[in-house]
Parts: C-alpha cells; structure tokens; sequence
C-alpha cells in the first residue's frame, strides 16, 4: 500500500471489533476500540473495568491511554480517527474531546448511554473548544449482533445458575 492509499473504515472497525472479541471473552461487555493515524493503530483497547476493578477502563480510554504513551504526549495527532464498536458514553466523549481526535467512527449506537446520537448528543452543547467529527453504523449489524449474542448468553447462564440453585436446594429439603 502506498503512503497516500488509505484503507476503508470497514478495514479499520474490522480491528476494534477483534478487540471486542477479546473483551467477551474475559467476562467483558464487548466493546473494542482502535485509534488510527497515518495508516497505522497506535492504540487500542477494549473494555476492562471488571478485570482491572476500574470503572474508567472502556475500550476508548484503554485506546487514548495506550496511544498517548506510544506517542509520548497527551494530545493525539491532528489526523486521528478512532473506531469504536458502540457509541461512546459521555465519560469517552470527554475524553475524546481533551485527546483532539479529529474523527469518531462508531459500529453501533447505544440508547441509553450514547453521547453522540442516542441518549445526549454532546457535542451540539456548544461548550467544547474542540469538536470531532462522528460517523455511525460501520458494521453496525455485526457490532449490534456481537453485543446482543454476549447478553443472550449472560441471561442464559444466569438463568442456568437461577435452575442448579433451585435444584440443590429441592435435594436440602
């Protein structure tokens, strides 16, 4: 690839999502986030907060954090795209604010806590002196399917705990 051909979004969220994978697989939700500049990752994560006991491990801050250190400042460089697999929450917003990252592609958005499109859109506040640009739903249905199949299990192995907890205490009667 030369320096001026640029791989496809597509590419890109392909990787977040592989770091997703590794985050279900440890217990975690499933969000994997990368950061991109000139062609390469120079940061990735994905969610952590239970493995590390720390509630600001989502995949964006792990992501910055390993970015920031690769590169030796605080500030990313002025081309940075990050590929997340869910819309980030107001905390990663935040942080993608003080970070400078100049683009935001997202895989899925998320109702609740989504702080670009969903629940609060941030960014039209009017009070950052740094704005990102966002883009939704790059392999939106495989990033939905990733979450909504980590939960289907949850609820189907809490439910099978609910049963075998049942059962031993019919056999203690």
């Amino acid at each position: 690839m030369s320096d001026v051909e640029a791989y496809s979004d597509e590419y890109w969220m392909q990787h977040a999502f592989e770091q997703a994978a590794l985050a279900a697989s440890q217990g975690e939700i499933p969000v994997g986030a990368i950061l991109v500049s000139q062609n390469q990752i120079i940061g990735a994560g994905y969610n952590a907060p239970i493995s590390l006991n720390d509630p600001t491990a989502h995949a964006e801050i792990l992501a910055i954090r390993q970015a920031c250190s690769h590169i030796e400042n605080y500030r990313l460089p002025e081309d940075t795209t990050l590929y997340v697999t869910l819309e980030p929450c107001t905390m990663c917003v935040g942080a993608l604010i003080h970070a400078r990252v100049k683009r935001v592609v997202f895989g899925t958005t998320e109702p609740k806590a989504g702080s670009l499109v969903s629940a609060r859109q941030l960014l039209d506040s009017g009070y950052y002196n740094h704005l990102f640009e966002f883009e939704a739903g790059c392999l939106q249905t495989q990033c939905a399917a990733q979450l909504s199949d980590f939960f289907k299990l949850r609820r189907e192995q809490k439910r099978q705990q609910k049963l075998q907890q049942k059962s031993l205490n019919d056999q203690n009667l």
